[in-house]
Formats: structure tokens, C-alpha cells, sequence
């Protein structure tokens, strides 16, 4: 008998489902045993139920592929079978907001990729190296549920994994204004170029809700908890545009950052490179060894190069250099539907079974 924790992937048969499906093969805590997704899969082995559309470069784990797929509406029969689910799901945000705590309320604590509970104030939204000490929201949402172990935990949107994480590492220098411009991959919409072939050589300059997702996101994230609700952080201000780009994955960010307390271009960086946080002492598994790289090459960092780094649960910095009008510039890049989606969840699991919130029903 495996003393792994059972885990279910709401949502299973879209892009980010199957992202978690290929990350959680072989993981040393979790397993998969259950894979929810809408009526029309219920019933299917999930081999059948994603037919032609398996959409990860590596093939499907063995393990799954006979897993017959259930109704994610069907929330006291599905939870049942697991000790906690993660969640991709494709609904609304209002359907999404009342399916993940209709599962948060059968004491099944749900991990999610979604944006819907990102600001809902008792809901943690963690980037584990950045603010770990969110969780302790949770006691709080808790008592809002009526659970003694269910909640809901997110991470947050891919767009900001390139550049937020910086921002932490340089706290200190106090950056109080920031320019972004994000170069967004097609796999952040769920495709790929056989899905969606006007993307080929193409660039369109807008993608609905991300610029407010990419200015306000990382203030959450840099904020504190206040009497059992997570207070935003006040600065920097950030103003952001994002563009998708014809790359599959990987989200590039051209930064522009002004400090109340300008450093130098070494202790910038040595702040970079030394950059670590709680997975990294739990040893966590997915946790990468070095959470930021610094590339000195000028053509660095590049997708073909440098998307896989740390098993794509790395960020990659490069071009730092002083700036005219700014204190300082530069180009990150990390992986959209690893750290950014599906990898970014599993270790917040990881952080949150270490803590002692997830635990074997």
C-alpha cells in the first residue's frame, strides 16, 4: 500500500491538467488516483477522454491512462477518493469560486491554479520562496468555512514569475517604481502552434486581464498578514504591458526598476544568486537548488536556452545594466506552465504538506 498522498486533478484533460499529470509522475509524496474534468469525459479512460489532444512534449504516464475520468461536479464522490485535489478547471470564475469551496468544504484542501480565489482575502497566494508565511491566512479562512482541514491555497499568474521574484530578492534597495513589458507564450492561452496556427510569425499586442493581473499580483504576494487577511504591499508602483508571442513556452519580461536606495550593479546581483526561501531549506522536491540564475552573456536569457533551467522551476536574469531614466533594466525569463502554472502549485503543495496543512484524510 503506497503511503503517498492521494491527490486529484480537477480539471485533468486540459492543458494544465495534463501539466500536472506529467509533473506528478514518479513524485515522491503525491499520486495521482483521480482525474475529474466536465460530463463529456465522465466515464472515459483518461486516455480516451484526451484522445488526440495530449499536448506535453513527453508521453502520457502509463499510470493514468486507464484512470477512468470522473464529474468534477460530482464533489462528494470525488473527494471521497483523495486527500487533497489540485485545480485547473475550466469554468467561469464565479463557477470556479463555488466548486473549489464546495471542495475546500468536504475537508479536501484544494491547491489552485486558477485566479478566481486570488484576492479573496483569507485565500493564500504563494510563491513558496517569497511569502511562505501566507499559509498562516488559512487558520482564518478556515473558521470562514466551517473546516478543520479543507481550504483553498493559489498561486498566482505566470506573467509576474519573471520579474516578482527579483523584486523580493532586492526588497532592501526598496524598489519603488517598475516598468514591465511581458512577452508572453502561446501555452499560457492552453495552445499549441497545431492549435493555433495565425500564431506562427505573429505577435498580438494584448491579452485581456493580464496587464492588472501583472501590476497588482506581486503587491499580494508582498504583502502581510493582517488580523486573518493577507494586506497588500503599498510599493512599487508597476505599470506593465503584455504581448503574446509566437514561443510555446516561456514568458519573457523586459524590466525597468527605480530604488529609494540605489545599489550597485554586484550587490544586485549577489542578492539575485544568493536568493532562497523555505523550499529550499525544507529541501522540498520540486524546489529548484538555485531559485535565480544570472546569465553575463548579452544574448541571455533565450527560451531555447534557458526555459528548462532547474527543471523549468528556475528564473533566469540577465542584461542588468544602469538605465537613463530608471535606476536599472533588465530581461527575466521563466517557464509559464511549469513555475508559472502546474510546477508553482505542486511545490506550494509541497510546502503546505511540510507545514502539516495537507495530510492523509
Amino acid at each position: 500500500m503506497s503511503e503517498k498522498l492521494k491527490v486529484g486533478i480537477l480539471g485533468g484533460t486540459g492543458m494544465v491538467g495534463q501539466r500536472f499529470i506529467s509533473l506528478l509522475e514518479n513524485h515522491p509524496w503525491f499520486e495521482v488516483v483521480t482525474i475529474a474534468a466536465s460530463a463529456r469525459s465522465a466515464g472515459k479512460r483518461y486516455e480516451d477522454a484526451v484522445g488526440d489532444r495530449w499536448k506535453m512534449t513527453t508521453p502520457m504516464p502509463e499510470a493514468v491512462k486507464d484512470i477512468v475520468v470522473m464529474n468534477v461536479s460530482e464533489v462528494e464522490k470525488v473527494a471521497s477518493t483523495v486527500d487533497f485535489v489540485f485545480s485547473a478547471v475550466d469554468m467561469t470564475k464565479d463557477e470556479i469560486r463555488a466548486i473549489e469551496e464546495e471542495y475546500a468544504k468536504t475537508e479536501t484542501p484544494v491547491v489552485s491554479n486558477n485566479s478566481a480565489h486570488r484576492w479573496t482575502p483569507d485565500v493564500p497566494m504563494i510563491i513558496p520562496e517569497i511569502n511562505p508565511e501566507h499559509v498562516e491566512v488559512i487558520e482564518a479562512q478556515k473558521k470562514r468555512l466551517g473546516t478543520t482541514r479543507g481550504f483553498i491555497a493559489v498561486k498566482p499568474n505566470c506573467s509576474i514569475q519573471s520579474y516578482a521574484p527579483v523584486l523580493a530578492a532586492w526588497k532592501e534597495f526598496e524598489p519603488v517604481e517598475v516598468v514591465a513589458t511581458t512577452y508572453q507564450a502561446i501555452s499560457g492561452a492552453g495552445k499549441t502552434f497545431k492549435d493555433w496556427p495565425e500564431m506562427e510569425g505573429n505577435i498580438i499586442p494584448y491579452i485581456g486581464g493580464e496587464e492588472e493581473k501583472s501590476e497588482q499580483e506581486p503587491l499580494r504576494i508582498l504583502g502581510k498578514v493582517v488580523d486573518g487577511k493577507i494586506e497588500k504591499a503599498s510599493s512599487p508602483l508597476i505599470t506593465t504591458q503584455c504581448i503574446r508571442v509566437p514561443v510555446l513556452n516561456g514568458h519573457t519580461a523586459a524590466v525597468f526598476v527605480r530604488f529609494n536606495k540605489k545599489p550597485t550593479k554586484e550587490q544586485l546581483i549577489e542578492k539575485m544568486v544568493s536568493f532562497s526561501g523555505e523550499p529550499q531549506k525544507l529541501e522540498l522536491p520540486s524546489a529548484p537548488k538555485q531559485f535565480i540564475q544570472y546569465l553575463e552573456d548579452d544574448n541571455r536569457p533565450q527560451v531555447t536556452m534557458d526555459v528548462d533551467y532547474e527543471r523549468g522551476m528556475g528564473v533566469s536574469i540577465g542584461r542588468l545594466r544602469e538605465d537613463t531614466l530608471f535606476d536599472y533594466k533588465f530581461v527575466g525569463l521563466s517557464h509559464n506552465t511549469v513555475r508559472g502554472a502546474a510546477g508553482g502549485a505542486v511545490l506550494c503543495a509541497e510546502l503546505l504538506k511540510a507545514k502539516g496543512y495537507i495530510q492523509a484524510k
